[in-house]
């Protein structure tokens, strides 16, 4: 589904949905979902943090790519864990602000709802509907 967004709304506009720690993110969500750091808390948490402090790190310190970078993840990871957030995908949602090509850093803070919200909404929409198709899964397990 955020493949089809992307495609149907976004293709040809130098924006994208796509953005490579949604495939970790689908891993958690459609192949362990009792895992805590699979439920929506931690999914959108995680991503939604994680992008503003990316963006905030490039922005402070992209003279420096290699210390933004490491200051982006190191600082996502301590936030999720003080939040109850954590979904390691959003490590790399951290990082792919700072290391992104040049849309993803023309997007701003644009960054942390597009791609990062909406596709983790999008995901997490997907794995309520196909998660709950069969009786012998159920999720989320918890939701706060």
């Amino acid at each position: 589904m955020v493949g089809i967004t992307n495609s149907y709304f976004l293709e040809g506009r130098d924006l994208t949905l796509m953005i490579g720690s949604f495939g970790a993110s689908a891993v958690l969500l459609y192949g362990a979902i009792r895992s805590p750091l699979a439920q929506p808390r931690n999914l959108l948490g995680g991503h939604i943090l994680s992008a503003l402090i990316g963006v905030a790190s490039y922005n402070a310190l992209h003279d420096h790519m290699w210390l933004a970078a490491s200051v982006a993840v190191a600082t996502a990871i301590a936030v999720m864990h003080v939040t109850r957030t954590l979904h390691p995908p959003g490590g790399a949602t951290a990082l792919i602000a700072v290391i992104g090509g040049e849309s993803i850093h023309d997007a701003g803070y644009w960054y942390v709802l597009a791609p990062a919200g909406l596709g983790a909404v999008i995901l997490l929409i997907v794995a309520l509907l196909l998660n709950n198709i069969p009786k012998s899964r159920r999720y989320p397990e918890f939701w706060f």
